[in-house]
């Protein structure tokens, strides 16, 4: 069975690095990122802001379990430019991230070793400086309940120290919580016991 993720590394804010190699520039940028859609458009906003540079190379992981990635070299020869920039996110065991390396040409090529070096070491650059935290992952349920039943509901939440997100209390309540994903099972399996309260699932944030 795959094993259990529930929280993980990221970058708290976009953070820069810089490596400079015989008249080529390499400007780096990492972003935190949570879907393609995002990744998408801080390109196209790079794209227009260095319009003039050689190469816009980039990676990036999402996910808690890192199963979305991806590397892109933008016609540096194959595997020189995205597969480092990918190597340094998982070197410092991160995700929902993207790296952009952009580079300015020098004049002098710098061979495979050179490029990969220059990239990977870009990269690095960018991630020494980004302040990395760690967020966990928490299920959003709403109980809906009659009155009557608040007292009983109110109690398990005391006991779990389980975070509200939000309430409604009228004659018919509904109460959002927010449970971290590990104790989401543990917790509802609780709630399951009380008569004529629907427990319904929300998003996961």
């Amino acid at each position: 069975m795959a094993e259990f993720v529930d929280e993980y590394l990221t970058i708290s804010e976009p953070s820069q690095g810089l490596f400079k190699d015989r008249g080529s520039k390499f400007l780096a940028f990492a972003y935190p990122v949570t879907n393609e859609q995002e990744i998408k458009q801080i390109q196209e906003q790079l794209r227009s802001e260095y319009h003039d540079a050689r190469h816009h190379c980039y990676a990036y992981m999402l996910g808690p379990e890192k199963l979305v990635y991806r590397a892109n070299d933008d016609g540096e020869p194959s595997s020189t430019a995205g597969k480092p920039i990918l190597g340094q996110i998982r070197s410092f065991d991160l995700t929902n991230i993207l790296i952009v390396v952009i580079r300015y040409f020098g004049g002098t090529k710098l061979g495979v070793s050179g490029l990969i070096h220059a990239y990977k070491t870009a990269s690095e650059e960018a991630l020494k400086s980004a302040n990395i935290i760690k967020k966990t992952l928490h299920d959003i349920y709403e109980l809906k309940f009659e009155y009557p039943l608040m007292n009983d509901v109110m109690r398990i939440l005391k006991e779990e120290n389980i975070d509200q997100v939000d309430q409604k209390f009228e004659l018919s309540c509904s109460v959002w919580i927010s449970l971290r994903k590990a104790d989401t099972e543990k917790v509802l399996s609780k709630f399951d016991r009380i008569d004529n309260l629907k427990i319904e699932y929300v998003e996961t944030r």
